[in-house]
Parts: structure tokens; sequence; C-alpha cells
């Protein structure tokens, strides 16, 4: 029977073999290996031992390691923010001092934003900064959320709790996004193909069909002239069409920013959507449950929750109704009676947090009004995946075909030049 890390569980074929870095409540590092079955059992198995676990990953993966692009894998994700919160959390319930545990979270953060936003929250926190001020001074790393979350775990003295709470939230989203990104992923690289496609049509195919169409003889079609004039002109007009693409985009998102009347006419169009409207509206349901009942669940008051969720939602549609709502708590209704106003929720997200300001556990209800929307988003990404595959293999069909014709049409007006002159 071999044993790992002190631990005496027996390795089976049922059993992986973990690397591990720990540190303990003095902050002494060590690291080693542990059999179990899963990551989160290893990391039990690591929490029992009273360490904290600052990395597992499985032996013999090392060449699985993701690539780092300088320039490109720097910024801090979803997924780095959630490992933040979570070992954040695991040194404080064990005793750690936070201090200590802000310094062992900078030695052991790998992206440089997050790693400088860590030294500089210490060095704040050393001089007398609470921890939710020293985050608030970096809101490009702390999102609102966390720092909302964290001043109220400050407060009522439950800061574990609260970043344990928040990671889940973070992990989650994720997991959302995650979705988005595949359900996405298909059409966008069927439609990177069909460009690719018709571009080298146009460079090398056509050409060739132009050249033996003027020693043929005989006038083009005005099809394919067309088709020979961009073929003619695309050394130039691609890539400005592509610079034009890129600036606008850029100029259109900076004006969204800056207009927020245009910003809520955007994100009401895009709910709006023929086929990814359902989509966006439920991520957005998602989104605003989750957030919310994160920051309720941690004893935010509800007028600064329903400020922060408007404010980090993602949706100018979400922050107007939260404005709406924040007024109709300060009248003294609830925020069911004025969330039915809005026709972005659908009844039953009225309906369940309704029950939860009558049962007192309304964080609970909008947990499971956001697990179920998971669910519903998890459902509708597969169902449009399956719905775009044959739309797209019809288009990309439409539009070869339609330039195998035009390349064609010259045939037949050389052909009968040909009969014509027998």
């Amino acid at each position: 029977m071999t044993t790992f890390a002190g631990v005496g569980l027996p390795t089976s074929r049922a059993n992986k073999t973990f690397d591990y870095q720990t540190v303990d409540a003095t902050g002494r590092r060590s690291k080693g290996k542990v059999a179990a079955p899963n990551v989160n059992a290893a990391a039990q198995i690591l929490r029992q031992q009273g360490v904290v676990p600052l990395s597992i990953n499985e032996a013999g993966t090392g060449l699985q390691r993701e690539i780092s692009i300088p320039g490109l894998t720097g910024r801090t994700t979803l997924r780095d923010l959630a490992v933040f919160a979570r070992q954040f959390a695991t040194m404080t319930a064990s005793g750690m001092s936070l201090l200590r545990s802000l310094a062992v979270l900078e030695e052991q953060t790998a992206k440089p934003a997050l790693k400088r936003a860590i030294a500089e929250v210490r060095i704040d926190v050393e001089g007398g900064v609470a921890l939710s001020a020293a985050l608030e001074r970096h809101p490009k790393v702390f999102p609102t959320l966390l720092c909302a979350m964290v001043r109220a775990g400050e407060t009522g003295g439950f800061l574990d709790a609260a970043l344990e709470r928040i990671a889940g939230n973070f992990e989650k989203d994720d997991e959302l996004r995650g979705k988005i990104k595949g359900a996405l992923t298909y059409p966008v690289v069927v439609l990177l193909f069909a460009i690719l496609m018709i571009a080298a049509v146009l460079i090398f195919i056509v050409p060739v069909f132009e050249r033996m169409f003027h020693q043929l003889g005989g006038e083009l079609p005005l099809p394919t002239q067309i088709i020979v004039n961009v073929s003619h002109t695309l050394v130039w007009s691609g890539p400005l069409l592509v610079g034009l693409i890129v600036v606008g985009t850029v100029l259109f998102r900076r004006e969204l920013r800056r207009r927020p009347g245009l910003r809520l006419g955007f994100d009401k169009a895009k709910m709006r959507a023929p086929v990814f409207g359902n989509l966006f509206t439920k991520i957005t349901i998602s989104r605003f449950s989750r957030n919310l009942g994160t920051l309720l669940g941690a004893g935010v008051p509800v007028l600064q929750a329903l400020n922060v969720v408007g404010a980090t939602t993602g949706s100018a549609v979400i922050a107007t109704a939260m404005t709406d709502l924040q007024n109709a708590v300060r009248e003294g209704q609830p925020m069911s009676s004025r969330l039915a106003e809005h026709t972005v929720f659908p009844r039953m997200v009225a309906q369940m947090i309704e029950v939860g300001e009558e049962s007192g556990q309304i964080s609970q209800m909008l947990d499971k009004v956001a697990d179920f929307y998971d669910r519903e988003v998890d459902s509708t990404a597969e169902s449009l995946t399956a719905s775009i595959e044959p739309i797209m293999v019809l288009v990309m069909g439409v539009i070869v075909g339609g330039m195998i014709i035009c390349l064609y049409l010259p045939m037949f007006t050389i052909y009968q030049n040909i009969q014509g002159a027998q």
C-alpha cells in the first residue's frame, strides 16, 4: 500500500495522483503528492491536515499546460478571481492573518496585473486601509461585486464566508461564459472558413478563368464581370474592409460607453434578435439572479445590492430596472411588485422573488432562479448550435454555388459563339 502526503489513503485504479502546493497557518509552504479520485477530494484531504491548498494538478500532465502568449494572457479573468477569492477564504478561515494571506496570494499569483494589484492592496492594508477600500482602488482588476461582498464580510465579521460565496459566483459566471463561447464557436468557425474559401477562389481561381475567357473571346456576363472586378481589387479592398470593420467596431463600442441611450437601445435590440435574442435574455436574467442572490445572501443592504447589480450585470436594460426597483424599495414597496412591470423579467422570476420576500429566503430563491436559467442557457445553446449548423451549410452552399455559376456563365456564351461561327 502506497501513501502520499502523510495520508493513509491507498492508491487504487479509481484514484489519481496529484501534485500539490500548500501553506499552513504560519505561512510555511510545502509540496508533494496525494492520491484521490479527483481534485476536490484531494483538496479535502489536504484541508483535513490543517493546510491550505494553493495548487493541485494531476501528475503527469505537465505537457498539457496552457500556452502563455505575452500581452494576451496577462488579463485577469473570472477564473483567476474565483481562485483568488477561494484561496483567500480558505486562508482566513484557517486563522492566517490578513497580511500574511495577501503576501502568500501575491507570491502564488502568476498573472502580472493581479499580482501587482494584490501587492498594492497588501501595502494599503498594512497602512491601515480597510480591505474593501484597498480593493476598490483597483477597479480594473477587482470588480464592484467583489468589493461589495468584501465590505459586507468585513462589517458582519464573516469575511471568509463572503469570499467563499463570491468565489462560487465567479465560477458559475465563468461556466456560463464558457457555454456562450461554445454556442458561438461553431458559427464563427464556419463563417471564417467560408470567408477564407471565398478569398482563395477570388485570388487563385478567378484569374485562371479570366485568362481563359480572354483567349476564347466574347463579352463576360455582368455577374462574372463583377466577380472578376472584385478579384482585381481584393488585394487592397480586402485589408481596407477588415480595417473599416475593426475601426467601426471600436468606435461603436466607445459610443456605447459614452451614450447611455444608445447602450439601452442596443441591449434591447440584442434581446429581441431573431436567433440569439432568447439566449441573451436568459443569460442576463441568470446573471441578475446570481449577483443579487449573492449580495443579499452576504448581508449587503437591499439598496446597495440593487445598485451593484445594475452596474455588474452588463446590461443597460437591467440597470434601468434596478434604478426603478431602488425607487420602489425607498417607497416601501416590495421588489416583486415593481419587477413584474418590466417585460424583460418573466412572470416566474417575479413570483419566485415574491415567495422569497414572504418567507424571508429571497437569496435562496434567487439562487434557484439562477440555477434554473443556467440550465436554460445550456439547453438553448445546444439547440441553437444544432439549428445553426444546417443554416450555415445552406448559406455556404448558396455562396459557393453562386460563384461557380457566375464563373461558368461565359461558357454558354462562348459555346453559342462557336456554334454560330460553324
